[in-house]
């Protein structure tokens, strides 16, 4: 799936967009059984030629009134729509809960710059981070355009000296670097600080 936030994904695949709503599916089964100002008579003039000649649907959202005429056919029709809609946006829930998308959520900008502050980490959490982090690098940094990344430590630790373009060879290199990275290195009370400042002086980094 394109690394793209829920509320475009929901502009591009949701109720709305497909006419699945529950207002759009009633204007498609139905009318509004209305109650309106005629201005002539002065008066309030309820429309009751369709009293008990259809089945009635009221929203609870407004109070409206709706006479169903769709036929069973356009009915199942609508179910099946909705029922497709409901898979896709379980698909959609269990892809942004799974692999790297727990921990980093979905990755939307272009040109990234992941600051390392592995802190005083026991050795099984400092390989847990790096799993982590090699999960995020193979699973979305492929598909951005640029990347870098910088280790909060005393003497400040980066892997490239800019944000480089994305490409299979670059990810690798990145992937093997965070491995070669030494669990205990010397660390100052500055030091994250100084690495965020380093990452926000990449003028390709726009956020």
């Amino acid at each position: 799936q394109p690394l793209i936030s829920s509320s475009k994904w929901l502009h591009l695949h949701g109720l709305k967009r497909n006419k699945l709503s529950l207002s759009q599916i009633l204007s498609q089964i139905g009318f509004q059984h209305r109650k309106d100002y005629v201005t002539t008579l002065r008066k309030l003039v309820a429309s009751r030629y369709a009293d008990g000649l259809f089945p009635q649907y009221k929203r609870a959202q407004d109070g409206s009134v709706y006479n169903l005429t769709a036929k069973k056919e356009l009915i199942l029709h609508f179910v099946d729509c909705l029922m497709g809609a409901i898979e896709l946006y379980k698909q959609r829930m269990e892809w942004l809960t799974s692999e790297s998308r727990q921990i980093f959520g979905v990755i939307q900008e272009r040109c990234i710059v992941i600051v390392l502050d592995f802190g005083t980490a026991a050795p099984a959490e400092f390989d847990l981070c790096r799993d982590a982090l090699s999960m995020v690098l193979v699973e979305q940094v492929t598909q951005i355009a640029k990347f870098n990344l910088i280790r909060a430590a005393q003497d400040l630790m980066k892997w490239q000296q800019k944000s480089t373009p994305v490409s299979e060879h670059t990810v690798k290199s990145a992937v093997t670097w965070l491995w070669k990275l030494d669990h205990m290195t010397a660390a100052s009370h500055t030091s994250s600080a100084k690495a965020l400042l380093e990452a926000m002086s990449d003028e390709a980094v726009s956020s």
